[in-house]
């Protein structure tokens, strides 16, 4: 009798161990997790980014930009291609298209778009279409209009990129303080970009389209696209309030955005209401993807990038899995990381990502 009651109690033990993941990680449980950062460029093929990403156990999704120079993006797309041919299962890309408007509304033009991106979509490891912002801030068409997202000119496009079973990953638009001064910014990291990039500060810029005309342009071609798998780069361009970024979430269910050089405005948010940003984050968990928007050139000093880019890792994993308290560089104050259930976490590190990109890993 002894026996079988020593045999049920280590059975029970068994089983209780097997299961007994407790519900949040811990700070030091970084390294051991699979995580995926939904938003890089890689810009250089010497390895560095991907080295780094191996040992900090990151998958990444690199996405190639419209700056408006052809020979450019033919460069990100041999870089992107060639690291997802070197690293299969490790880095995935998105690729793009030049948005020449020679011949736009023609179609020619579309004809031109759509056989270089069944190309480009072929390749080993690509994974949607990225468009950028450059659409309703650059680009304008004969009679000087800007070209929204919603034109119909871009419909035949969008069309195809459907039909083939891939997601856009759009950054349409810019952070709300784009249009304040660079004294009146929440963040560092805005004021100081917009101070090197004075054509994208549309504070300077009142006869282009306002930050109102580019959410409510992106949610007109949401509307219009209701069957299209999107992920709204950067919070969606939403990033200054989550009340109103879980308003579209709400409204577009195919819409899902990434948190890509947008952290430090929940963790702003988080200044005044933790509660309400670790809320959103748990009701929309199934939405939110972990990205940094870190790009890398290569450079003569490749171990300061590395270290810069565990310590970026690092630093947002504290904020998502501890209740630490924390500073930040882009602004000032105190706030206390999310300490997020282990499920969240995984799912805004990896799950969701696999899911929405359609990864094969």
């Amino acid at each position: 009798m002894p026996s079988r009651v020593f045999t049920a109690l280590l059975v029970v033990l068994l089983l209780t161990g097997a299961g007994c993941k407790t519900k949040f990680y811990f700070e030091d449980d970084f390294a051991s997790v699979p995580k995926i950062d939904a938003h890089v460029h890689i810009n250089s093929d010497d390895g560095i980014f991907e080295k780094q990403a191996a040992s900090d156990n990151f998958i990444l999704i690199t996405l190639n930009v419209d700056h408006g120079d052809s020979a450019n993006i033919r460069k990100q797309f041999d870089l992107a291609s060639a690291s997802a041919a070197r690293n299969p299962g490790r880095v995935f890309f998105g690729p793009t298209f030049l948005f020449d408007t020679a011949g736009w509304g023609t179609r020619e033009w579309t004809d031109k778009i759509i056989a270089q991106l069944t190309k480009d979509l072929a390749a080993p490891g690509a994974v949607a279409v990225k468009i950028w912002k450059n659409i309703g801030m650059v680009v304008r068409d004969r009679s000087g209009r800007f070209i929204m997202v919603d034109d119909p000119g871009l419909d035949p496009v969008v069309s195809f990129i459907k039909s083939k079973g891939f997601p856009i990953a759009g950054h349409l638009g810019e952070p709300r303080n784009c249009w304040l001064p660079l004294d009146q910014m929440t963040v560092s990291s805005d004021s100081s970009y917009f101070a090197r990039n004075p054509q994208y500060h549309m504070f300077l810029h009142p006869d282009f389209p306002s930050y109102e005309d580019q959410i409510t342009e992106r949610d007109r071609f949401l509307e219009k696209n209701p069957d299209l798998i999107f992920i709204g780069c950067h919070l969606g361009s939403l990033e200054w309030n989550v009340d109103s970024l879980a308003r579209r979430l709400d409204k577009f269910p195919n819409m899902a955005v990434d948190m890509s050089a947008r952290i430090c405005h929940l963790q702003y948010q988080s200044l005044s209401d933790r509660k309400k940003v670790r809320d959103f984050c748990i009701k929309y968990q199934d939405r939110l993807l972990y990205g940094t928007d870190v790009g890398y050139s290569g450079g003569r000093n490749p171990e300061a990038f590395m270290e810069r880019m565990h310590r970026t890792w690092t630093d947002d994993w504290r904020y998502f899995t501890t209740s630490l308290e924390m500073t930040s560089d882009k602004f000032h104050g105190k706030f206390a990381g999310l300490k997020l259930p282990r499920k969240v976490v995984d799912k805004i590190y990896y799950r969701n990502a696999v899911k929405w990109y359609k990864l094969k890993i």
